[in-house]
């Protein structure tokens, strides 16, 4: 199933904001930071790939829902979305 192009643009976009924030915490590392502040950059960036996950996923069960037929002869049944968004959860 391919990802519409909004989907693709925002899920590179928080991919790279998560990208920046996990060197922020590997900088945070090396200069000895407080751990509080180490924890909420690493909060942070679980939070972004985590929507990352759940944004790709939401075009996928869209689409679902919209082409039932085409998305099970994709390997996509309604099933199979479910299994994934349990495994994001």
């Amino acid at each position: 199933m391919e990802l519409p192009d909004d989907v693709v643009n925002d899920a590179r976009r928080r991919l790279h904001r998560a990208t920046g924030q996990l060197a922020a915490v590997d900088r945070m590392l090396a200069e000895g930071c407080e751990c509080r502040d180490i924890v909420t950059q690493l909060s942070a960036a679980t939070k972004a790939l985590e929507q990352v996950g759940f944004k790709i996923l939401a075009a996928g069960l869209t689409y679902c829902v919209e082409h039932p037929e085409e998305a099970a002869e994709q390997g996509y049944p309604l099933e199979e979305l479910q299994r994934m968004f349990m495994r994001l959860a």
